[in-house]
């Protein structure tokens, strides 16, 4: 999943494609569609809460800050493009990875192990 990610070098990072689906029944990381991460947030894509809800989810993802996570394009789209603060593409994709095995690994309610859809 990780690998299809469309992540771009930047000056002070790296760019982060996210397709954003706000309004959900959870907050989650979905996977990859189209070259993007897939987030959900349950904020509705109002006055930028669902922005807020995305990078919030972002920061605690990478293990890290807020503050270094900044929305650099489609603030009205669910189509979004993150600059990830201090993070070369390699770095990002490692801690995507460190996410993304987390996420699989996790028990359920019932013990069950399952992939996260």
């Amino acid at each position: 999943m990780i690998e299809a990610i469309a992540i771009a070098a930047h000056p002070d990072g790296s760019i982060l494609p996210v397709a954003a689906q706000p309004g959900a029944r959870r907050n989650a990381v979905l996977g990859e569609r189209a070259g993007a991460l897939r987030v959900a947030v349950t904020a509705p894509p109002d006055k930028g809460k669902a922005n807020a809800a995305i990078q919030a989810m972002l920061a605690e993802a990478l293990g890290c800050k807020p503050a270094r996570i900044e929305l650099v394009s489609g603030a009205t789209s669910r189509q979004k493009r993150f600059l990830i603060g201090g993070l070369d593409p390699q770095a990002l994709r490692a801690r995507l990875a460190a996410f993304e095995h987390r996420s699989v690994s996790q028990p359920t309610e019932k013990g069950d192990r399952h992939p996260a859809s």
